[in-house]
């Protein structure tokens, strides 16, 4: 039987096994930054210094040009009721936005944010990353999708930590040659190797966000974004009201 492991048991499992291949990490927070409370945050990006957020629910799915100063958007793209947004990425030319359920993907154009076309997509839509050369994606399973611009796969890699599976990715990021994943309703990010799935970090994103902030309407850590121009990395959450540019910190 093969044993899937769900977000509580990766810290557990690390405890037990005591892997010195998998680092593990906290973080330092080096500024913060508004955002906005009725994002419920999907996808995170940057591309050219500028920040964009896709965000779900029926009736509220959005993508946005976001100022990050103040957490307000600068553009917005609004979306059918019909429709839970989830991640986005944009690779060449197009920005490229997953739905949940509906099994639909939108292409835009990347420069204008124009609408191009719609697309049938094979899986649910959870996140999605770009490595240069690959459509990066997630379906809330322990497997990562490569694909081609036409949403065509060209391979999965199973994500696993000691030979385990594990579940619930979600949005994603490429960083440096690896894939950071939220692993959803968890504070956690793990850090994997594209090539074989193996994790190679994991990132404990507990008190981020502190508990004097947190309203009824906070939901999970969910968001990552990273700025290639100068190396800062970037996390949120869904509905939360701070954006966080971060530093990892290594366990001894």
């Amino acid at each position: 039987m093969r044993i899937l492991v769900t977000s509580i048991l990766i810290s557990l499992l690390l405890l037990a096994c005591g892997d010195a291949s998998v680092k593990e990490y906290t973080l330092e927070v080096q500024a913060e930054y508004p955002h906005d409370t009725e994002s419920y945050t999907q996808g995170l990006f940057i591309r050219d210094g500028q920040m964009y957020e896709s965000t779900g629910v029926h009736g509220k799915s959005t993508f946005r040009k976001v100022d990050l100063q103040t957490g307000k958007p600068l553009e917005k793209l609004e979306f059918d009721k019909k429709y839970f947004v989830e991640g986005s990425v944009m690779w060449k030319d197009n920005l490229y936005i997953l739905t949940w359920e509906s099994r639909v993907a939108f292409i835009y154009d990347a420069n204008t944010l124009e609408y191009k076309s719609t697309w049938k997509y094979p899986r649910e839509g959870w996140g999605i990353t770009t490595d240069g050369k690959h459509l990066i994606a997630s379906d809330g399973s322990a497997n990562l999708y490569f694909m081609d611009e036409n949403f065509a796969q060209k391979k999965k890699v199973l994500v696993t930590i000691e030979g385990r599976p594990v579940r619930f990715l979600n949005e994603l990021e490429y960083i440096d040659g690896k894939i950071w994943a939220n692993v959803y309703t968890s504070d956690e990010i793990v850090i994997i190797n594209p090539k074989d799935g193996k994790i190679e970090g994991v990132i404990d994103c507990r008190g981020l966000l502190p508990k004097q902030l947190r309203t009824p309407d906070t939901d999970v850590l969910n968001g990552i974004a990273y700025n290639d121009k100068d190396g800062k990395i970037y996390l949120t959450g869904k509905n939360w009201p701070k954006l966080y540019e971060v530093k990892l910190i290594e366990r001894k």
